[in-house]
């Protein structure tokens, strides 16, 4: 029982950790749902995710790599040079420097460029450190890890937290595109009320 447990807790701490990040609405699914409102079309949105998850996993992916490839990774170096991009890109933005189709509604490169920031800056990969460790080296006591034996393992678990975050995140988008058009329903029904209520006394007044 302790060694199936010793075998499951990685997996599920990533799978976990992937719900989280899903659920913050930094990690890009704001972005997917403000699409889907803004076209009226939900799938809008659940294509956002799409590159929103291509950059969560590069996040992931580049703190994987160093791992199993046995390389040492500066921490606040890497923050800082995902918030000195974030930096640039917005100062750019801000003065009206980048071309006009860049300043347009973010595309799918932007998305994915805003999701890897924002992933790297709040250390999602190296959240997941520990849990990675557990499983490319398969084997806690020996502390040894193989680039060729943790190859499949890292990308099982890249693969399982990225789908975790977007189905997470999917739920949000949609949750607040069906909210939005709620919304949208019930004030175009207030709207037409008063012009209902004074055709129906107009006809009143006619019959009398």
């Amino acid at each position: 029982m302790t060694s199936l447990w010793n075998s499951l807790w990685p997996w599920m701490a990533v799978a976990g950790a992937g719900a989280l990040h899903g659920l913050n609405p930094a990690t890009g699914w704001m972005f997917a749902a403000a699409l889907g409102v803004r076209s009226h079309d939900r799938m809008q949105a659940l294509r956002a995710l799409i590159p929103i998850a291509v950059g969560h996993a590069g996040a992931i992916g580049l703190v994987a790599a160093a791992l199993v490839l046995g390389l040492r990774m500066d921490r606040v170096a890497l923050q800082f040079m995902a918030a000195g991009l974030f930096v640039i890109v917005a100062g750019f933005h801000l003065l009206g420097r980048m071309p006009a189709a860049a300043r347009k509604t973010a595309g799918h490169a932007g998305l994915a460029l805003w999701s890897f920031m924002m992933a790297t800056m709040h250390g999602a990969g190296l959240m997941l450190l520990p849990s990675l460790f557990a499983i490319c080296s398969g084997n806690a006591s020996t502390g040894e890890i193989t680039a060729s034996d943790s190859l499949l393992p890292a990308l099982g678990a890249i693969g399982l937290h990225t789908i975790v975050m977007v189905v997470v995140s999917g739920l949000a988008a949609a949750g607040i595109c069906r909210g939005a058009d709620a919304f949208a329903r019930l004030h175009s029904g207030i709207k037409r009320k008063p012009g209902a209520a004074s055709s129906l006394a107009n006809r009143g007044g006619v019959d009398t």
